[in-house]
């Protein structure tokens, strides 16, 4: 085995020695009923386990471009996260929408519930969740003793997501699992399984309700009020997320002018749909459309799975090489109501495809397709799922690290934004207005996205000149976010809230989604100017996803050589 690839694969194999996590997001069995260790202890090893890694890539040479590529980018990633643990920022990862806590609670979605052996696996975790959540409760307080505590209004939010898992909301997460698990094809009535699943369940409820009670009662009284991270902190998340350094400054008087010029797109699309009317009208046109909206949420994820897979057969040996695995996604509506929609990548095998999971929030009762086409677009092909697919798919081209473990949200979520438009390019909005003006929207929101999370946490003031007069020269604030956000995005308040709380817990990773994108499209046009007469759309799309995932700044490098 070539060095990098040598390195790569001891590596992967000692991550999934460690981890029973990662082990099930890759589909790989034996440790289904076990979870990772979430204590400082734990943690220390996951970091010296990357630094041995990072020690012996630096000493290895690359044999070829493959291998360059791979080693630069396994370096960039590992190399970050080291940053990041030795300068407490990792602990500081408690948001609603990415925690310790939540990937404890999401992983049971990746499990198979069907048969004795995987319903014991799940009994067996669900008996095991009071220990995760003691050791992350004693990671939080080792943290908290050394002055470093997540913001106060994410520690109440989550401890309001502990809720909901236990059924605040009206479905109990844990009884609703136990209730999905089957043998032979039937449900679990009686025996010494129903015993064991039964006692899973009720410890799983009990050590959550502990969980939101530490956060509530201990942790939330030291937690800062303030939201804004600092530009230090910040600089180093933004680095992480984007994987490329940028100019912060620069980058948050473009999103100004980005948001203005999507605005000013919006309105001419708008009056297409209804010439002369306010765009809030058009929205309040559309979404009164019952051709355009729908009120019963599985019906609706039939749309999306019937959009996703038309997509998928219209794209493939077109516009983009699909391996023949990734030809298949699944579209689920997620087993709780936080508010998230999220894609989550196939087993190494395939056997459990990639999927598309829609958390609608509690109380939503419409779905507008003409808001979701771009989503659909987004999380499927050509967005998520083709990347994420066809990088796990391409084992002659990238080791089993880079296959399943590299990840830069920059890369991804600019990936799949850069999709969004790329299919407006393509003409699939040339007759339909009301889908473009969907897209449009979104793509405004990732804009607005970028001027609120820069602004408040690098506390930068509001310009003076800002192209709407909004409170120039005022500084941002959590209550100034969600006013800006409610005056830009035409989303429910109840979403836009859990987006702003996003935003202010998890600093730098909602910027990467536009920032990323632009990141994307200044490398296409590099590339077709590289080639010229050479270039092609699917041959740029082909070479580029065939690096697989690595930080924006490795990819630009990378690109330049090929």
């Amino acid at each position: 085995m070539r060095n990098i690839d040598r390195i790569a694969e001891q590596y992967v194999d000692d991550v999934l020695a460690m981890s029973p996590f990662t082990a099930t997001q890759m589909g790989v069995p034996g440790s289904d009923h076990l979870i990772d260790d979430l204590s400082p202890a734990g943690l220390e090893r996951e970091a010296e386990l990357a630094r041995g890694a990072i020690a012996e890539l630096e000493a290895a040479e690359p044999v070829d471009e493959r291998e360059r590529a791979a080693k630069e980018a396994m370096l960039e990633r590992l190399r970050l996260s080291v940053e990041r643990y030795d300068s407490g920022d990792t602990f500081l990862d408690l948001n609603v929408l990415h925690s310790p806590a939540h990937v404890v609670r999401m992983i049971f979605d990746l499990m198979p519930t069907e048969g004795e052996e995987a319903v014991s696996n799940i009994a067996g975790r669900l008996s095991a969740v009071p220990d995760a959540l003691a050791q992350y409760t004693e990671t939080l307080r080792a943290e908290a003793a050394a002055g470093r505590v997540p913001a106060k209004r994410q520690v109440l939010e989550v401890a309001k997501h502990c809720d909901n898992w236990n059924g605040a909301g009206g479905d109990d997460f844990w009884s609703n699992l136990a209730g999905r698990c089957t043998v032979d094809g039937e449900p679990i009535t009686s025996g010494p399984l129903k015993i064991k699943l039964g006692n899973g369940t009720a410890m799983a409820r009990w050590a959550v309700t502990r969980f939101a009670n530490f956060l509530r009662d201990e942790l939330a009284p030291q937690a800062p009020e303030k939201d804004a991270v600092g530009r230090d902190r910040y600089s180093r998340a933004s680095r992480f997320f984007i994987g490329a350094e940028i100019d912060l400054e620069e980058t948050y008087r473009w999103g100004w002018q980005e948001l203005a010029r999507l605005e000013s797109e919006m309105l001419e699309v708008a009056g297409r749909i209804k010439p002369g009317a306010p765009i809030e009208e058009v929205f309040d046109h559309l979404d009164g459309d019952p051709e355009q909206t729908m009120t019963d949420k599985e019906a609706f994820r039939d749309w999306m799975q019937d959009l996703a897979d038309r997509t998928v057969a219209e794209m493939a040996d077109k516009h983009f090489d699909i391996p023949e695995p990734v030809r298949r996604i699944e579209c689920k509506i997620a087993p709780t109501e936080d508010g998230a929609i999220y894609y989550t990548g196939p087993s190494e095998d395939f056997s459990r495809p990639g999927q598309m999971w829609w958390s609608v929030p509690g109380g939503q009762g419409s779905f507008a397709k003409w808001r979701e086409i771009t989503t659909v677009y987004h999380e499927g092909v050509p967005g998520h799922h083709l990347q994420i697919g066809q990088t796990m798919a391409r084992s002659e081209l990238l080791n089993r690290f880079q296959r399943t473990m590299l990840f830069s949200s920059g890369h991804a979520e600019g990936w799949a934004l850069y999709a969004e438009r790329l299919m407006d390019d393509l003409g699939y909005y040339e007759d339909n207005p009301a889908g473009k003006l969907g897209m449009l929207d979104g793509q405004a929101m990732r804009a607005a996205r970028v001027i609120v999370d820069i602004g408040l946490h690098c506390e930068f003031p509001i310009p003076e000149d800002n192209p709407f007069g909004w409170r120039p020269g005022e500084q941002w604030d959590g209550d100034k976010m969600f006013e800006f956000m409610r005056a830009h995005c035409r989303v429910e308040d109840d979403m836009l809230r859990f987006e702003c709380n996003r935003y202010l817990g998890w600093p730098g990773q909602a910027p990467s989604y536009k920032v990323g994108e632009r990141l994307w499209m200044q490398a296409r046009d590099e590339y077709a100017a590289r080639k010229g007469d050479r270039y092609s759309l699917r041959r740029f799309h082909t070479d580029a996803l065939n690096l697989g995932a690595m930080g924006l700044g490795p990819f630009a490098e990378a690109l330049k050589r090929l």
